[in-house]
């Protein structure tokens, strides 16, 4: 009897897991194509509105999807080459512009700032994707990928660093430094823990954020990289690659949103109340409804 009502217990605590993996994703929700006229989407990022701007880097240009209009337009052209973007606390739009190895802000007015353009006098392999934390400090990443568009043919700084720029935008420093190739990164909604993707390694990894910012108590959070990630208000952390795979913060797989492209490459929450997924893969750019809503 004992048995048989632990076996009861577990499947109903199995069946409870499965049904709140199934219930982040909307009631009757399909996978919606908004467009498939670009390149090779990437970067998306969420304004206070819940509009999503990402990038077209083959095509040099940042693009804006309205949540008024659900239609897109072209924001900035030529834009950088920027791939990752984020947007500050002041509402500037940040942006990795690895065209001349940058980072910029892009305020409001689309005036553009360069806020980083080099490490200890030597170029940056080419800042990818970032997160910004409460105090107002730059996270990002600064992996290796040989350009078309670029001159040079290897790199000026050997290893592949993740990076903080402190909050006055004037001290950058490496806090990473033990990975193959670093690309997704995105912080929790707490602050207090870091997520960053190492590709190259096939291997996404955790750390605690210290009061300095630096980083600490590097653990393994799954066997999987990411080209771009997010998180839901609930702490589940969506990688992507193949679809979207979704994790719980115990870094357990609780979904997988499958996606018609060969590649999908970032993922944010945006819309009203940040309820819809944006999902950047190859020439196209996708929504889902979601009963989770993002934290940025």
């Amino acid at each position: 009897m004992i048995k048989t009502t632990f076996i009861l217990v577990g499947l109903l605590f199995s069946l409870s897991i499965q049904v709140k993996a199934q219930d982040i994703v909307a009631k009757d929700a399909d996978l919606k194509l908004i467009s498939d006229a670009f390149k090779f989407t990437e970067g998306p990022a969420v304004d206070k509105q819940g509009n999503v701007f990402f990038t077209d880097q083959p095509n040099n240009q940042i693009l804006k999807w309205s949540v008024d209009t659900d239609s897109i337009t072209t924001y900035l052209k030529p834009s950088g080459r920027a791939n990752g973007l984020y947007f500050d606390h002041n509402g500037n739009l940040l942006a990795c512009a690895d065209e001349k190895f940058q980072l910029w802000q892009i305020e409001k007015n689309k005036n553009i700032n360069i806020l980083i353009d080099d490490f200890e006098g030597k170029e940056l392999n080419g800042p990818n994707d970032l997160w910004v934390d409460a105090k107002g400090g730059i996270y990002f990443t600064d992996p290796y990928y040989q350009r078309p568009y670029w001159t040079r043919q290897q790199k000026e700084i050997e290893k592949e660093h993740v990076y903080y720029l402190s909050p006055d935008l004037k001290t950058i420093k490496v806090v990473a430094s033990n990975l193959v190739r670093p690309n997704g990164i995105v912080g929790a909604a707490d602050g207090k823990t870091l997520y960053v993707a190492d590709i190259g390694d096939k291997k996404t990894y955790s750390y605690s954020i210290d009061k300095d910012a630096n980083l600490s108590n590097r653990k393994l959070f799954t066997e999987m990289g990411s080209d771009g990630m997010t998180t839901d208000n609930q702490g589940n952390l969506y990688l992507t690659g193949d679809g979207v795979t979704v994790f719980n913060k115990n870094g357990e797989q609780i979904k997988h949103i499958p996606v018609p492209q060969s590649w999908t490459a970032n993922v944010t929450f945006g819309g009203e109340g940040q309820k819809t997924l944006f999902i950047t893969a190859m020439n196209s750019v996708y929504t889902l409804k979601m009963n989770v809503n993002g934290v940025r």
